[in-house]
């Protein structure tokens, strides 16, 4: 039941982060290109804000639950006297999390930071370049997290 449950937490907290990366970049972006450099960078900070915040529970979340399933998989395999040997798609997955979780780490702690100190300046050119590097690096994450998806349900 808890592995269950491990599973379902761990899905739905990929979905959020991997999903918003798409809806973000492929729907938000676009749509607010036709706005005023000083509107959509205003907005843009405001709802990164909140998805970042989002997305830190959420990478939290899918680190500890994945390990956590992994080490509950070991441990009942080593408790049963067999020896404990990580499937490849495993850990595919919890490698190219890591990596996700440490871009995701630039981008909230770093480069948002960076656009933060730009729009409170009223530096819309610093701010662009900052959305910019941010809207990149999304970009790489959420590709990262297409390859993790397909190796999960392939």
């Amino acid at each position: 039941m808890i592995l269950s449950i491990l599973k379902v937490v761990h899905v739905l907290a990929a979905v959020l982060w991997v999903g918003g990366m798409a809806f973000a970049h492929f729907f938000l972006r676009p749509s607010v290109q036709a706005l005023e450099p000083q509107v959509r960078l205003t907005l843009l900070h405001a709802v990164m804000k909140r998805f970042l915040g989002a997305v830190l529970t959420a990478s939290l979340v899918v680190l500890v639950s994945g390990l956590w399933m992994i080490g509950r998989v070991a441990k009942e395999a080593v408790q049963a006297g067999l020896d404990f040997k990580m499937p490849l798609a495993w850990t595919i997955m919890a490698t190219l999390g890591i990596v996700m979780v440490a871009i995701f780490g630039h981008i909230r702690f770093a480069l948002f930071k960076r656009l933060s100190r730009a729009v409170e300046a009223g530096d819309w050119p610093s701010a662009g370049a900052a959305m910019a590097s941010i809207r990149t690096w999304v970009f790489v994450n959420l590709c990262i997290g297409i390859v993790v998806i397909c190796v999960a349900v392939y």
